[in-house]
């Protein structure tokens, strides 16, 4: 490595050093070193490896000052040959340790990263619904790819370079000090010229770079909500497309200045550092020539000190920061520990069991609910807040009793927010009640397994979620082993089949972002179908309805009719052919059930029903769905 390739090494790792700092503790390196155990032979194996590469790094430029001696000594052409073919020895096996060491590195850095990323990922998937309604989902990702990468750097970079780092400077100086103490005593003096400006510089590079880096995640942030289909079309509806220009090419502009500013700080001060370098290079061959001139030293041991000089700076700069270095490659598993240490609200008991076989019945006694606290479900640095809200929620539900029998359409009205998707949310367990039981089948979910309970209940909410991928993966979600027959039958009970047949690529029709290049009602429908494919024996509809038409509804309508034949549904109505349809229906204001009944008997009553009725449902003409 020449002079200004190490002031280029130097200025990296000192400014990448300075970009997170914190003081870790001794149970977050003893938790990396349970990362670590299942690669810890790979680990030796590399570290043995990194020391040998050190070695040869060291020993061809001592080889190369053999050679000029051989040469000023007229020694034999023998001489001069062998120690060319011992320095080509030397330089294939650099080369094939170094493949070695790359490949170690990169099977150990991989394996971790799949590691930790499976972690995570199986993690984050247990947390509870209002982890995900607080957390960017922006930061959540990054801690599965920058975090962890940086973790990796731990081991791959970090550990190898410090130990790689220690042998070469040991045995540089070593050799130093035998060919010359003088010389190694001037280059030692001069190490502090070419590390204390990299040290400032690194610092404020790595400002600088901080914030490009919050002016690029403004950007990023505005791309993602303004270019997705909604928020295009909310900025075409109500925004200001100039405006929004403006604010862009702002942050956009400001980067540019900053990028301007980086380079012209790192070119000063990488023409400054090979300036030094140069200078102690010129100081060596200027010493080291004298002490040759006089005798007290050999041309060719000249020459080994100016080629071991970068083997002493390049080490000694990175030493210098490794303290540093290896704290901010660390600090990754910090931030990924975060996430892993933030405990699920919901889990499955030790003992728990499966909801019993049979139609179930669904039963809610006594129920309080309040949404969990931020500091509960959330971390700050996902929320990119200061500090959480730690005050509990406000009660949502209180004293909610009802039971829907096996079989049994049970419809929630009331005013929005009064708390009908609360109900709906906890009976398959999305959240856990506060007082109070839900049952099904008689059993307290808490005390009934989560895959028993998917199996057992399905959902389908206004919003029907659709992922970017085929018209056949959205509907074998439900339920993966499904044969094609019944794909299709789904999809006909739908009404969806001959629109999928119609497509170029039928089932294999890629749906798009949130199922976007569907219409609302085609998008719908699609939900429909994947819950009539689970076949479910517990069925919730949270207005699932909501965006068809009258003719669409209708022929829907009959479908779930159908699917509903024998199971128990819990059904949030906002269209009177549902309501009609009921066994019973439930009016919910603020958090309690205020009326139970049938149609007939409610109107009747003159009550908040009949209230509800008059306003929402007077102006329909639709036939009762039997």
């Amino acid at each position: 490595m020449d002079m200004n390739m190490t002031a280029w090494s130097t200025l990296y790792r000192t400014m990448h050093a300075q970009q997170d700092q914190r003081t870790l503790t001794r149970a977050t390196l003893r938790r990396i070193l349970v990362f670590a155990r299942p690669h810890r032979s790979r680990i030796v194996r590399f570290l043995l490896v990194s020391v040998v590469l050190s070695a040869l790094a060291v020993a061809t430029p001592v080889l190369a000052g053999w050679v000029v001696d051989a040469i000023v000594q007229r020694s034999s052409p023998g001489v001069v040959i062998g120690l060319a073919a011992v320095i080509a020895v030397a330089a294939v096996l650099e080369a094939g340790f170094g493949l070695v060491s790359r490949f170690l590195s990169a099977s150990i850095g991989e394996s971790l990263i799949l590691d930790l990323r499976t972690r995570v990922f199986d993690h984050v998937q247990r947390m509870p619904v209002a982890f995900f309604t607080r957390t960017r989902t922006g930061a959540l990702v990054s801690r599965l790819g920058h975090d962890v990468i940086g973790a990796q750097r731990a081991f791959s970079d970090v550990l190898s370079g410090i130990v790689g780092n220690l042998v070469t400077l040991t045995l540089t100086l070593v050799v130093m000090i035998g060919i010359s103490w003088q010389v190694t005593l001037l280059a030692l003096v001069l190490l502090p010229v070419f590390v204390i400006p990299a040290r400032r510089m690194g610092a404020r590079l790595a400002g600088l770079q901080r914030e490009a880096a919050e002016h690029n995640a403004a950007m990023s942030t505005q791309m993602t909500e303004r270019f997705s289909a909604p928020g295009a079309t909310l900025v075409k509806l109500f925004g200001r497309p100039a405006q929004e220009s403006r604010e862009f090419a702002l942050r956009a502009g400001r980067v540019r200045d900053i990028g301007v500013r980086s380079a012209m700080v790192q070119w000063v001060f990488v023409t400054a550092l090979t300036l030094v370098s140069a200078l102690a290079l010129a100081l060596v061959y200027g010493l080291g020539g004298y002490l040759a001139i006089t005798d007290a030293l050999e041309p060719g041991a000249v020459v080994s000190l100016a080629l071991l000089l970068t083997r002493l700076y390049s080490p000694l700069t990175a030493l210098a920061g490794a303290r540093v270095e290896a704290m901010s490659a660390l600090v990754s598993f910090e931030r990924v520990f975060e996430v892993l240490d933030l405990p699920p609200l919901i889990s499955d008991a030790p003992d728990a069991r499966a909801v019993p076989d049979g139609p179930v019945s669904v039963e809610f006694d006594g129920v309080g609910f309040a949404y969990p606290s931020a500091d509960k479900v959330s971390l700050a640095s996902l929320e990119e807040v200061a500090t959480l809200d730690t005050r509990g929620g406000v009660e949502v539900l209180r004293d909610v009793s009802f039971r829907a029998e096996p079989g049994q359409l049970v419809a929630l009205v009331g005013s929005s927010g009064a708390g009908k998707s609360t109900i709906a949310q906890l009976t398959p367990r999305l959240y856990d009640v506060d007082t109070g039981a839900v049952r099904l089948s008689g059993v307290d979910v808490r005390e009934l397994t989560s895959e028993s309970i998917r199996d057992a209940l399905g959902m389908v909410t206004q919003d029907g979620h659709l992922f970017h991928d085929t018209i056949r993966a959205n509907l074998l979600l439900a339920r993966p082993e499904a044969a094609e027959a019944e794909v299709w039958d789904a999809l006909r009970r739908a009404r969806l089949e001959d629109l999928v047949r119609s497509l170029p690529d039928g089932l294999d029709t890629v749906v798009g972002e949130r199922g976007y290049r569907l219409s609302g009602g085609e998008r719908q429908r699609l939900t429909i179908a994947r819950l009539l494919l689970a076949r479910p024996r517990v069925v919730i509809l949270d207005e699932a309805t909501a965006h068809l038409d009258s003719t669409s509804e209708a022929a829907v309508q009959a479908a779930l009719a159908e699917a509903l034949e024998g199971r128990t549904a819990l059904v949030i109505a906002h269209r009177l052919s549902t309501i009609r349809a009921a066994d019973l229906i439930l009016v919910v204001e603020a958090g309690q059930v205020v009326e139970r009944g049938g149609h007939e008997e409610l109107l009747a009553a003159g009550g908040r029903y009949a209230e509800l009725y008059r306003t929402q449902f007077a102006s329909e003409d639709q036939p009762a769905v039997a």
